[in-house]
């Protein structure tokens, strides 16, 4: 079978298993079995595939019509301009998370604390946009700090990048000019309707606090008067509805300039708090 061919068959079940982009996913796949970038599978599309290509993109197919997400079948994903390594044990990085990165580096810092890193996408990114800053991560998932690390290793900013098994602010010594956090923000009567890709795949802990959804930044407000220095900044990406809920929470936690940033979508965001009162 040639690879145009079985590019075809693959996006055509890839479509009937409801998979929203199945000519992009299969594409990724396809490169990923023939090792080669995305952007040359159409020269190969003429040749016969290998016999061991063509089992290997089998076997992606069949797990991607299971809706195991891509990134979790190739290992890695795009965050930023980079390639970020993944699994099962960390919440992908998305384009939205962008949105608080931008928000971060539009002020200068020099320590940052990611609290819940996950794959550690916004404390790598940020030491890699400012050279010079040092960070911690924390996660109270071990096998998360290990995917941080090994992130942290491969752009080559793990001299300058802790990683913290830590319950939030747990094990977390000294002050930060910079805090920034991606915590689990859906609620749990919304878990259901997830796409299966995320609600069967990514971790459930990194989704959703199994509540209201509010949790998480309950309890970063209540611990970040100890460690923000003065004059620093509280940064935490929120859905969708969350804007006038955790601003208040901001607020009640005393600080005096709240903003909500919204996405390119013109959702809110991202949360910004400044001005805590010591």
């Amino acid at each position: 079978m040639t690879a145009g061919k079985a590019l075809a068959e693959a996006v055509a079940r890839l479509r009937a298993a409801g998979v929203a982009d199945p000519a992009r996913d299969a594409r990724r796949l396809l490169a990923h079995a023939a090792r080669i970038e995305a952007s040359r599978v159409t020269l190969i599309a003429p040749e016969d595939l290998a016999p061991d290509i063509a089992r290997n993109f089998e076997t992606l197919v069949m797990r991607r019509e299971a809706r195991v997400p891509v990134s979790h079948l190739v290992g890695e994903r795009a965050f930023y301009g980079r390639q970020f390594t993944v699994s099962r044990h960390v919440l992908d990085p998305r384009p939205e998370t962008e949105i608080l990165v931008e928000a971060a580096l539009a002020e200068p810092f020099a320590e940052v604390l990611d609290l819940g890193t996950g794959s550690g996408c916004i404390l790598v990114t940020l030491l890699a946009e400012r050279a010079g800053a040092v960070g911690v991560g924390v996660d109270i998932s071990e096998a998360a700090c290990l995917v941080a690390a090994t992130n942290a290793v491969r752009h080559e900013v793990a001299d300058r990048a802790e990683i913290l098994l830590s319950d939030w602010f747990g094990a977390v010594t000294g002050r930060f000019d910079l805090i920034v956090a991606n915590p689990p923000y859906i609620a749990e009567a919304e878990m259901a309707g997830l796409e299966p890709d995320v609600r069967d795949h990514e971790p459930h802990l990194a989704l959703t606090d199994g509540a209201d959804g509010l949790s998480a930044y309950r309890a970063i407000a209540a611990g970040v008067g100890g460690h923000l220095a003065p004059g620093g900044r509280l940064l935490v990406e929120i859905g969708p509805t969350q804007g006038a809920p955790v601003r208040e929470i901001f607020v009640q936690a005393g600080f005096a300039r709240v903003e909500v940033l919204r996405d390119l979508d013109g959702r809110d965001r991202v949360v910004i708090g400044a001005q805590l009162a010591q």
